[in-house]
């Protein structure tokens, strides 16, 4: 896939169990064409593909290796969470068992009051600010494809543009959506790849 995830990997898809052997696989496994999600350990949150599910574990395309944790929590866009402990990856897949049963069918369906919610990731990173030519160090506490929530001394204006700037991130122009206690929330002018932002976030976590 490289850079890109097709965009058939971007759209909503009722699930389609495989024909296997039922003496090879006891839970039925469902092909599921994309279900974006991230995977929460403690060495930070990385993003991930579902392709496909049963009601023991799942199997996710992944941009970059994963960190050895015995216990990761998986969450869906809808805010779902399931215990699941990895059993495999190689190069851009990884396999999981699930703690205990889960429910596949809302798996394959993520009911959610949101529509289209992006998977927003959860972490602490060292950042710059450069505003009307006057640069500030900042924290990026969460990043999506679309935007970012810092927190910094200044008060920026709504609707400023800013430019913002950390290890492992490229010059990225947003701008500022919502002030609040110290914090803002940003929108930027260009949104990132999935498989961009996974590898982004792999680095900025690294630097912790």
């Amino acid at each position: 896939m490289g850079e890109h995830l097709r965009r058939e990997d971007l759209m909503e898809s009722d699930a389609v169990p495989h024909k296997r052997a039922p003496e090879k696989r006891r839970a039925q496994r469902y092909t599921l064409l994309i279900r974006a999600a991230k995977l929460v350990t403690r060495e930070g949150e990385y993003l991930g593909v579902i392709r496909d599910a049963s009601e023991s574990g799942i199997s996710m395309r992944i941009f970059h290796r994963l960190p050895d944790c015995d216990n990761m929590w998986l969450e869906l866009q809808n805010g779902d969470r399931y215990g699941v402990q990895m059993v495999w990856q190689d190069s851009d897949r990884a396999g999981f068992r699930f703690g205990s049963t889960a429910d596949i069918k809302r798996i394959i369906e993520s009911p959610s009051r949101f529509t289209k919610r992006p998977v927003r990731l959860n972490l602490t990173a060292p950042a710059e600010i450069e505003a009307l030519g006057r640069c500030e160090y900042a924290t990026i506490q969460d990043i999506s494809q679309q935007g970012a929530k810092i927190a910094c001394s200044s008060s920026f204006a709504t609707d400023q543009r800013i430019k913002l700037r950390a290890p492992g991130l490229r010059d990225t122009f947003a701008k500022v959506r919502w002030r609040r206690e110290g914090t803002c929330g940003l929108v930027f002018e260009e949104t990132f790849q999935y498989g961009e932002l996974a590898r982004i976030a792999r680095d900025l976590q690294r630097r912790i």
